[in-house]
């Protein structure tokens, strides 16, 4: 299949493991349509064990039971409002659905402006 242009895999994840302890963390019922999520193996290869070890890390702090995968969800820059001026390429949120209630878990580099989580409390961001 010929593509137009897309950004490399190499592009898509441009911050270290580390960096994924100062994500925004959100819990979300439910999160049904996998069709669209991605491995994170399939743009870090094999430093995604990293990644999601701390991803892990943070969800537990979540209550997440330690089962389901956690994955990558990319959300498009028109899904934004403008004013938070997010980049063409989007925004990548790491992903886990708890197998025991269907609870998802997200961790967002930006804080998410839906309604769905107005008012939401963050717990305390490590640095």
């Amino acid at each position: 299949m010929n593509q137009a242009f897309t950004i490399p895999a190499s592009a898509v994840v441009t911050y270290s493991p580390s960096d994924l302890r100062s994500f925004f963390a959100y819990g979300f019922e439910w999160i049904d349509n996998f069709h669209f999520l991605r491995e994170p193996s399939a743009f870090l290869g094999d430093k995604a064990a990293d990644y999601k070890e701390v991803a892990a890390a943070r969800f537990k702090e979540m209550n997440w039971a330690g089962d389901g995968e956690i994955i990558l969800l990319w959300l498009p820059p028109f899904v934004f409002p403008l004013e938070l001026k997010v980049p063409p390429e989007g925004i990548v949120v790491w992903h886990v659905k708890q197998e025991e209630d269907g609870v998802s878990y997200l961790l967002s580099p930006i804080p998410l402006p839906f309604q769905e989580f107005e008012g939401s409390t963050q717990p305390e961001r490590q640095e």
